[in-house]
């Protein structure tokens, strides 16, 4: 079978990085299960659930093909949090920091449509890769779940012991837009992810060879830094998820203390948003961050895509607001059909 009648099928498949696994052979839900041969889609919710899916085969696959057009009829999105809700949490996690509890927290709110039921997602990553092409871009389709992924960001790469995170924090439309605290955001967060590789690297080996560089990404630019370290001899995916879950850019500083505000303010669990999303072969993986994301589960009649901020001592709440629907608007304008969405 051709990989576009793969894709057209309906079959259990995973997209991404130019490649295309299929041929389902297990689904499990134990990291003990990356320390087994073969190549495994990897899915880590925010919350800390795992879905580990070996592939029997795998093929060279520069884009996903063989889909019919993307067309999903009327969405009306609604919002997990109004902007009335999200300015207040703002504000409480600016007490929270003013109290010296905690230095960063991300903030998001999960959108979500109803969808005509058994509508097939693999059309909607085909649209996102033409009109919003990502370097971490990827498609998962199993029973029960489906994920469309259109991440500009690294969460995790290793080949061998080498190992490299690459948090972006700082979002603007342009260059002249970024403000100070954006400065101060991602170096907050490469602090963080510094701490979380030195837990298990060798000493001495974790550096940042790149530190507030500029990306520009369809409709946004984003201050990106690399955080590189060379783990110690016999450490485990299992360890490797352990010390860095979940991604330090979507959570906070200190991370355990960020993790439990986003418990307290958010009313609707993120799910694969602000997870992992990628792959596991051996000693070798590529984990994405699972932001700009849309994902449908049980019975497929709604689809939900999830969108945050960085919040700090300097955040203005009305501007943590906009850059949600910032970060939004592309994506969900491409997922309605439509030039303009309405994120109510």
């Amino acid at each position: 079978m051709s990989s576009s009648s793969r894709f057209a099928s309906g079959e259990a498949l995973f997209w991404g990085d130019g490649l295309l696994a299929f041929g389902l052979e297990e689904v499990r839900h134990d990291v003990a299960a990356l320390s087994e041969p073969g190549f495994w889609a990897v899915v880590a919710t925010f919350e800390g659930e795992y879905t580990f899916v070996r592939f029997a085969e795998v093929a060279p696959s520069p884009t996903p093909t063989g889909a019919p057009a993307w067309a999903p009829g009327a969405l009306e999105w609604r919002s997990s949090m109004t902007q009335e809700a999200y300015l207040a949490g703002v504000e409480q996690i600016r007490s929270e920091i003013a109290r010296g509890r905690v230095y960063q927290v991300n903030l998001c709110r999960v959108l979500s449509a109803e969808m005509t039921p058994e509508l097939d997602l693999l059309p909607l990553a085909v649209h996102l890769s033409a009109g919003n092409p990502a370097p971490f871009a990827r498609y998962l389709r199993i029973p029960g779940m489906e994920i469309v992924s259109a991440s500009p960001e690294r969460f995790l790469s290793r080949d061998g012991s080498a190992v490299l995170t690459t948090p972006i924090k700082g979002t603007a439309t342009t260059a002249n837009d970024l403000l100070e605290k954006d400065n101060d955001e991602n170096v907050m967060i490469v602090d963080l992810m510094r701490n979380d590789l030195g837990s298990i690297c060798t000493t001495g080996s974790v550096t940042v060879p790149r530190l507030l560089a500029l990306e520009k990404h369809p409709g946004l630019v984003h201050l990106v830094s690399d955080v590189r370290g060379e783990l110690r001899d016999g450490i485990s995916w299992a360890e490797i998820l352990q010390s860095t879950m979940p991604p330090g850019s979507v959570s906070g500083a200190p991370k355990s203390t960020a993790v439990q505000i986003i418990r307290e303010l958010e009313p609707t669990p993120r799910g694969p948003y602000c997870g992992a999303i990628g792959w596991v072969h051996g000693e070798r993986g590529e984990l994405a961050v699972g932001i700009r994301t849309f994902w449908s589960d049980g019975d497929r009649t709604q689809i939900k895509f999830g969108t945050g901020a960085g919040i700090t001592w300097g955040s203005d709440p009305g501007g943590e607001w906009r850059e949600t629907e910032l970060k939004a608007a592309r994506l969900i304008a491409l997922a309605s059909g439509n030039e303009v969405a309405s994120l109510s």
